[in-house]
This record gives structure tokens, sequence and C-alpha cells, in this order.
């Protein structure tokens, strides 16, 4: 007698709910997609206990015709696909017809829905099996309650997580989905109580103030850009308003949202060397492209897709987004925070607290978002010529206004300032700044009529030293420096024969090898612009590079070369300038191409506002 057997329907079913239901959040996933493709504009989300013990999805779309509520709950039955041609270019959130029928098998389901013409529908389904049907005069759209979820697969029920980190994920779900329909009003509520409402009226900053808070969202920079194959639309946060996870790094593909490393990682490049290591950017970018370029029928959540021209979409992002971020002015500003009447307890005493996210130094200095709710709409103060102060808002307009410059007569080269016009000033990423002095040999002191300026000195000349370096190790010539002694060095058999293979690689960027021996290399000469002092110190750690890389090309490794080349030699702290070398300084770094970080990512230059300096000393109230 043979084996194999046929599965019974409902068996089948709950393996089918393994692959698409595995947590609330898939059920949460599958009814408002199915709610978006039947052109929903209002959408409400109600759950209890994480979704365990109740999902309920309220929708005004389409709705579904009586006759076809039954049929909705078979396996592979759906409206959405019905040939071959169809899979292939795909227009719909949902096409597979299986997420009904396995929600249905591990829950207790009602549904109502009604196309608004006639009766409407409702079913009333437990452990897959249909145990009412009745007409009802329901509203136009579907009513759809989810009870009770894995009540019959106690083994999948233990599996689940905590309900606070189920709610988490279906919010972090909703609100993706917020973020890729802003023509769309979602409502979020648990236990009655809402996290989320957005208006459906298209405005994207509206959302992104709703999900991440209003001080990011006054933060994010526009972007827009296309190709012959892609349209790419959305918002990236300025380099200051980082996060610790890749958490915040959304893509939608065609309104999906998709993971997909390679975009990712371009998105990252763009914010090379304007980010500390180990921080991410917030980023919501929309790619529209036609369907088959892109197939997302190749995992059960639908979170991957695979793209016929993911490399051009990659260079595409990465170029465009490094070219928004370059002509961005990001200095940060410190901004005093008063205590308000509402506050946690976190909250207790006033601070001073600026904008990028770095370690305390000798000041107690905290992160904006633990001294204000993010929510709280922040103001600025500007003083006018003719009156006190002027009550403003803070807006791209304000931050133009860094060109503005005084003189001071008794500075150094301050007559250079007089012969600028107004708009060449205007153009200049980082305004002219006039030194006070040093704080503790570390930290530049210098001011305009703009208010007060702090200069991390080593983060400075290694921005300096950064695009210096970068330049020679792309155009390396034979103006070099011979060696009385060569310098030799030894590694492990392995490593030896890497590096054998990638002398070539290693002569471009000016590390001119030569074998000596067993495991053993000599270098005779080395270009003169090399760091003095440092130069084996700099060989041995560019050959490390390539050994711990593997793959690394050669704009990869110079990169690196020049990063640490920059490092090596810069001033340090508890070092004292001269007035005249810290104007020098400050010069040198006006003419940089990116002055506002070092090539880790550190910033450079905080801002003080003299509004910002009279609030503190209650000039003005």
């Amino acid at each position: 007698m043979g084996k194999i057997v046929q599965l019974d329907e409902h068996l089948s079913n709950k393996i089918a709910a393994g692959e698409v239901v595995e947590r609330p959040a898939s059920v949460v996933k599958e009814l408002v997609e199915n709610s978006i493709d039947a052109n929903a504009t209002r959408i409400e989300i109600e759950v209890e206990e994480g979704g365990l013990s109740l999902i309920r999805v309220l929708d005004n779309g389409d709705g579904i015709e009586p006759e076809d509520c039954v049929l909705a709950f078979n396996r592979h039955a759906t409206s959405k696909i019905k040939s071959e041609q169809d899979l292939i270019q795909i227009r719909t959130m949902g096409f597979r017809g299986e997420a009904l029928p396995s929600i249905s098998s591990v829950s207790q389901v009602e549904l109502k829905s009604s196309t608004g013409v006639g009766p409407g529908a409702y079913l009333f389904i437990e452990n897959g099996k249909i145990k009412d049907q009745q007409q009802t005069n329901s509203r136009k759209g579907t009513d759809l309650i989810v009870r009770n979820l894995f009540y019959n697969t106690p083994a999948r029920l233990k599996h689940v997580k905590t309900i606070q980190t189920e709610l988490g994920t279906i919010t972090d779900l909703v609100n993706r989905l917020a973020l890729a329909n802003p023509n769309i009003s979602f409502r979020l509520k648990h236990n009655g109580k809402e996290l989320l409402h957005t208006s459906g009226n298209g405005n994207l900053i509206q959302i992104i103030a709703s999900v991440y808070g209003i001080q990011t969202a006054k933060n994010m920079i526009p972007v827009s850009f296309s190709s012959l194959d892609y349209e790419v639309s959305g918002y990236i946060a300025k380099p200051e308003m980082n996060r610790a996870s890749r958490q915040y790094m959304s893509l939608f593909m065609n309104g999906r949202y998709i993971k997909n490393y390679a975009i990712s990682k371009a998105i990252q490049n763009a914010y090379h060397t304007f980010l500390p290591i180990g921080r991410f950017p917030i980023s919501i970018l929309s790619v529209k492209m036609d369907p088959t370029i892109i197939d997302v029928n190749v995992h059960p959540s639908k979170h991957e897709a695979r793209l016929s021209k993911e490399a051009e979409l990659v260079q595409l992002v990465e170029n465009e987004l490094r070219k928004v971020i370059r002509n961005q002015r990001l200095i940060p500003d410190v901004q005093y925070k008063k205590k308000e009447q509402k506050q946690t307890d976190r909250d207790e005493q006033p601070s001073f607290s600026f904008d990028y996210q770095t370690k305390k130094k000798q000041l107690d200095i905290k992160p904006i978002d633990d001294i204000m709710p993010a929510r709280e709409l922040n103001t600025t103060f500007i003083n006018h010529p003719n009156q006190e102060t002027a009550h403003v808002k803070e807006s791209a307009d304000d931050l133009n206004e860094f060109g503005k410059t005084s003189v001071i007569t008794n500075e150094p080269d301050s007559n250079k300032v007089q012969n600028l016009s107004k708009s060449e000033q205007v153009q200049e990423k980082i305004p002219v700044m006039y030194p006070i002095g040093q704080m503790h040999g570390t930290y530049i002191l210098a001011q305009n009529e703009n208010g007060l300026y702090l200069i991390d000195q080593h983060a400075a000349q290694e921005r300096i030293k950064y695009e210096y370096f970068k330049k020679k190790v792309g155009q390396v010539d034979r103006e070099v420096q011979l060696l009385t002694v060569p310098y030799t060095f030894e590694f492990s058999a392995s490593e030896a024969a890497y590096l054998e293979n990638h002398i070539q690689l290693l002569s471009e960027v000016g590390l001119f090898l030569e074998s000596f021996g067993q495991n053993t290399f000599i270098v005779r000469e080395h270009p003169q612009w090399f760091p003095k002092s440092y130069e084996k110190e700099i060989m041995m750690d560019i050959m490390q590079q390539v050994l711990d890389h593997r793959k690394i090309d050669i704009e990869k490794l110079r990169e690196e070369a020049a990063i640490m080349m920059s490092c090596k030699g810069s001033i340090k702290a508890n070092h004292h300038l001269r007035n005249d070398e810290i104007f020098a300084l400050l010069e040198s770094l006006r003419a940089s191409e990116d002055p506002y970080t070092c090539p880790h990512g550190r910033p450079i230059t905080i801002h003080l506002s003299t509004y910002e300096l009279e609030k503190m000393f209650k000039r003005v109230m």
C-alpha cells in the first residue's frame, strides 16, 4: 500500500497558516493590505492584549460581494490575479489568496462586508469552518474581527512573545503602512488607547511627525530624483538626527515595505563621514517602477523582493542622497530647554542640549529628546534691530541666516570679510568666525554676530587632512622619498601569499611593497605626502585593511587610507594653540568641502545663538 496521502483541506490550511500567520502582526498586515487593495481611504485597527485576544480591521473600501464572501475563505481564492501574466506584473499588496483561510484556521473570525449596493453579508468562522452565515445591512466597506488567535494551536501560542513585544511589532508595522500610504487615514488603538492617528491628507511630513515626533520631522530633508527605470521620493534626516539601529530606515517599493540590504547600504554610504560609527540615518524613501522589474513573490511575508536592475537603483540612491546631504548646512544648534509643568522624572532640571548624539564631556550635555518630548513643537526667538524679540518658527529660512557676519577689526584678516558680498557670504557652508580662545586646550571658542561657536580642534584638522589625503591617494605619483633604511614587514605564510597577490592594489595608494625572503616584504620609498613620523604605522594599517577585508576594492582602500592618515598627526586634545594658529585652522575648515564632521562622523562645530545665551542669563524671558 502506498505511503503518500492527500492532506485534507483543514490540515493544509493550518500548515499554510504556519507560513502566513507567524504572530499577531502578521494578521494585521494581511488584513490591512486587503483594505488598501480595496481602495479604502480610512482604516481603523483595534487590538487587545497584543492582538492575541482581538484584532479588528474596519475600512471604508469597496467591500466584498455577498456571493464572494464564502469563496474568499478558500485557499488560493483571489480577485487580484487571474492569469500567469498578472503574476509577472503585480500591482496589488496581496495576491496569493492564502491570508483569510490561514487566519480563520487558527482563530475565530467574524466578517461583515458590503459593496454599498443591496444587502451585505455576515460570516462567523471557527477553526476554519463556517458556523453562521446571514445577510446584513452593513455600510459600504469591510469589518473583520479575529478573536483568540492560536487558540487551537498551542504549539504556536507558546512561542508568542510578551504583549508589549507583540504590540511593538504591530505598531511598527502600522507606522510603516501609514508612511507608505499618506493618502489613507490610519487609526490604531490598543486596549482602547489610541496609539496613532493620521489624517490621510497626503502630507507625508505630518505622518513623519506623528510617527517619529515633531523634532525629527523638522530636521527632515525632502528628496526627489529619478532615472529611466525608477522614481524615488521621500525624506531623509539631517545627520544629527541619527539612531542606534537600522529600524528607522524605511524603503517602499510600489507602496510595499521592502527589506533590501544593498539599498540600505547605499543610504548609509551616502552619509559616509557624516555619522559616527554605530549610528544610522532616519530615512523614508518610496520607489516607483514598472511592476515587471520587481518580483515580490520570493518570500511568504513579501518583505523581500528581487529587482532585475538593482545595481542601477543602488547607484542612483547613493549618488543622489550624497548630493542632497552635502548641500545642507549641518552645524548643530545648542538649545536651552526650560522645564515644563508636565514632565517626566528625568526632566527635573532645565539643561543644555544639542541635536547631535554624542557622549557627555565636561558639561552636562544631554540628547535633546531627553529634555523635551519629541512631539512638542519648538520655536526660536531671533533679535531684530527695531524690536526686542520676534517670535518666529524654526525653518529652512532661519538656517539661511548663517551667512551674516560682523566685522571685528582687532582680529587677523578682518578686512577680508568686508570684501565679501552678502550673497557670497550666504553661500558659504559655515560662517566667518573670530577666535576667542581655547577651552582645556581642546575646544576652540569663536564668535560672530550669530552667537558663540565651539569647535573640536582635533576633529577640524582631521576633516582638513582627510580631504587632502583623499585627493593624494586618488592620484598617486612617483614623487617619493627614499628611505635610508628600508622598512621590513613580516607576516604569516597565508597573509604573505595574500599580500603578494595584491601588491599592485597597494601601490595605487602609495605603498610600494617588494618581496624580501620568506613571508617578508620591504619598502624602500614612500610618497612625500605621507604623514611625518607615522609612515611605517600607516603602511602597516593599510596592509591590515587589505588582510581584514579580503574583498576590498581600490576605492574603499583609498577611503580607509585617507581616514587613517588624517587621524595621524592631527592636533590632539590638551594642545594649546596661538591665536593666529586658531584663525588659520578656522580658515582652512571654511575652505573644506564638507566642514561639518570629522571622517568618523563626529561633529566639528556646535552653535549657540545669541538669543539662547540671553535666555540662559534671563536677559530675555
